[in-house]
């Protein structure tokens, strides 16, 4: 076989697709992508790993068990790895990108606990695109519930669906210079600057103590690269990856969840876009890119580095924009927008954030609410969640 783009299964946003959609509002959707329920060990240790969150409260047990835990915790974005917070439904053909997520978080994730999710189609519209004319914004909720019931976080997110076809005569991002062309010098200086990143840890961040304007210390991912992928695949497995007869199985059952790479005659999923440069361009995209959940977990690092062990991440929203290539780096960076006692009772700080990458585009802008202890008052964000 020739080296060509793969050629994935070609589908249309019809009306009657979007008909069907119509009365499937408000439905509670089948979720058949759950990868971890049970928090273990083994699941938190595989997820830090794949999104490189170094932060102790969430790999070392000896650690975690003199903070006021009191055991292991996972980290708050944890939960993609117990499904990727949608599932992909109806328009087969029609490719998915995950585009935003819009967290609360409400408990804390033990080792040892049990989540079990749910997801809920919330809505749809349709809408123009340079990058591949008519699109779908397809809006769902996910629900996230430990054993006990309790909901731990919640989040609405969005999936922009786009006809591949459209997507690949558009050719909007086929501009750019890939793999990007980093000199040794540059490369040295990034990699120092991916080693700078600092944890509070044990070390309390009071409300009293941080001022508006102020900038949180970035956390660098880059250049991202094949094997930072594959422990992401590891650590959170966002759709069923298996080999030889199992996932042969499953591609006969659904035969658009599958194209045969051209180079090697296999047959690959299209989740493959994020690791195989041919799904990637069969997709209208010039190289593989990285999962949004994946980026979303790099800022929730940012976030949690920032705020110590005894801060609480209320509110998380980030919005996915452009892609995130193989070979490309990125700057998460935070700036303290407002400070406010809220409706709750918690002394919370908003932080406006923001992923630059090596072309200068921010790539997910957002919004953030964290909760940090009050010096003056004696207020302990934490303690309220494990009462």
């Amino acid at each position: 076989m020739t080296n060509r783009a793969g050629q994935l299964s070609e589908g249309k946003i019809s009306p009657q697709a979007l008909e069907e959609w119509r009365d499937r509002i408000g439905a509670r959707l089948r979720i058949g992508n759950i990868f971890n329920r049970y928090v273990s060990f083994e699941a938190i240790r595989n997820y830090v790993n794949g999104i490189g969150d170094i932060n102790p409260l969430f790999r070392d047990e000896e650690y975690a068990k003199k903070t006021r835990y009191g055991r292991l915790i996972a980290p708050p974005s944890w939960l993609y790895s117990v499904f990727p917070t949608w599932v992909l439904q109806g328009l087969p053909g029609v490719h998915a990108f995950h585009s935003g997520n819009d967290w609360e978080f409400y408990k804390p994730i033990f080792f040892g606990d049990t989540i079990t999710p749910e997801c809920i189609f919330t809505g749809f519209d349709v809408k123009g695109s340079q990058f591949a004319g008519r699109t779908v914004l397809e809006y769902q909720r996910a629900n996230f519930f430990n054993q006990r019931g309790e909901l731990v976080a919640k989040t609405d997110l969005w999936l922009v669906r786009a006809e591949r076809r459209t997507a690949r005569e558009k050719g909007k991002y086929h501009h750019i210079q890939l793999p990007h062309p980093w000199t040794e010098e540059q490369l040295q200086r990034l990699e120092d600057e991916v080693l700078a990143e600092e944890v509070r840890g044990s070390q309390v961040r009071y409300w009293e103590d941080v001022q508006v304007g102020e900038e949180l210390k970035p956390v660098v991912k880059g250049p991202f690269g094949l094997t930072d992928m594959v422990a992401y695949c590891i650590g959170a497995a966002p759709v069923q990856i298996a080999a030889f007869g199992v996932q042969l199985r499953l591609y006969r059952a659904h035969p658009a969840w599958a194209f045969r790479d051209p180079s090697t005659c296999s047959l690959e999923p299209v989740y493959s876009v994020h690791y195989n440069k041919l799904a990637a361009q069969g997709a209208g995209l010039p190289a593989p890119y990285d999962v949004g959940a994946q980026r979303q977990g790099w800022l929730i690092s940012l976030l949690t580095n920032w705020m110590g062990d005894e801060g609480w991440l209320k509110k998380n929203y980030a919005e996915y924009r452009k892609f995130f290539y193989h070979s490309d780096a990125v700057w998460l960076r935070g700036k303290v927008a407002r400070k406010y006692l809220d409706d709750e009772g918690d002394f919370c700080v908003d932080v406006e954030t923001h992923a630059i990458n090596q072309r200068g585009e921010d790539i997910m802008p957002g919004i953030s609410t964290v909760a940090l202890p009050s010096r003056e008052k004696g207020d302990w964000p934490v303690a309220r969640r494990l009462s």
